[in-house]
């Protein structure tokens, strides 16, 4: 029990400190550095709480439930995910400098969290930490089965979490944090066996890249690879088209929404009589005069 506080207070005072720096960086800072670069940084830095805290399964999920309530609640929209980042590029709502600043933000935050979290291992706060510490040496991979299953099935959650994302991207916050945490949970739990349901390439450089079992290069395969085309199917499914790089949708046919009313059809030219000026004789007259008629 006294290692489960100690890792729930790590994790509600890294929450804490991160909700305390972001007020700060956006009161002290312009809203372009906060709304490009801080509030990613801060967003990341919780976000890698629920793994970094040592936590059994059943109390993970139920962790990263609430985490996710508590961000659509306080972070001011930040993303903490490269592939949501990239989503709003393709879908032409960002400049490629914004996304560049998000992407790199992201990555720091990443690795502050990381510094962070084997920093208060090394305290040995716990019998829990003090086992983190020493397999932080020798970390096992998150990754459980083979690269193209794994592959897959990064995709595959990605391609369901971006698409839910696309759906209710005009919802009311009421409906779409809860939807979209209750998302996350589930896909993490289905999907955890496998590789740990990241689909976030930044989260799993982070907890997972460093271990040994795979190479680099099939670590990036699976979890970055992996959620950049699921993100892509899901974006061409709802879209038809990626709006950054198409202008023609390339799956639905494009109906005008104003149909042209059907008139009758205009008379041909021949058909058309136009009565002559002065028309208006007796109907016993001749329409033709002989040259004796005056």
């Amino acid at each position: 029990m006294a290692d489960l506080n100690v890792s729930l207070s790590f994790f509600f005072a890294t929450f804490a400190l991160c909700e305390a720096a972001r007020r700060a960086s956006k009161a002290l800072l312009p809203v372009g550095a906060y709304e490009g670069f801080a509030r990613e940084v801060m967003r990341t830095l919780v976000e890698l709480g629920p793994w970094a805290g040592g936590f059994g399964p059943d109390l993970l999920l139920t962790l990263l439930f609430l985490l996710f309530l508590v961000h659509g609640a306080t972070l001011d929209g930040a993303l903490a995910n490269p592939t949501v980042s990239l989503q709003e590029f393709l879908m032409a709502k960002v400049s490629l400098p914004d996304t560049l600043l998000k992407l790199a933000a992201q990555g720091l935050g990443m690795q502050a969290a990381s510094t962070l979290t084997h920093l208060c291992w090394a305290w040995e706060l716990s019998d829990l930490h003090l086992l983190q510490s020493l397999m932080a040496q020798s970390c096992s991979s998150a990754l459980r089965t083979s690269v193209p299953h794994g592959a897959l099935v990064e995709a595959a959650c990605a391609f369901c979490f971006h698409l839910i994302l696309l759906h209710l991207r005009h919802s009311p916050p009421a409906y779409r944090v809860p939807a979209v945490a209750l998302l996350v949970t589930v896909t993490a739990y289905t999907a955890g066996p496998f590789t740990s349901a990241f689909f976030n390439p930044a989260l799993a450089a982070s907890v997972t890249f460093g271990c040994s079992g795979h190479t680099l290069l099939e670590y990036a395969q699976v979890y970055w690879l992996g959620p950049l085309t699921g993100m892509v199917l899901a974006v061409l499914l709802h879209q038809g088209r990626l709006p950054r790089l198409f202008q023609r949708n390339l799956f639905y046919s494009q109906k005008n929404k104003y149909r042209t009313p059907r008139g009758k059809p205009a008379p041909a030219s021949g058909d058309t009589q136009t009565p002559a000026k002065g028309s208006g004789r007796e109907p016993g007259r001749s329409s033709v005069e002989g040259p004796h008629s005056s």
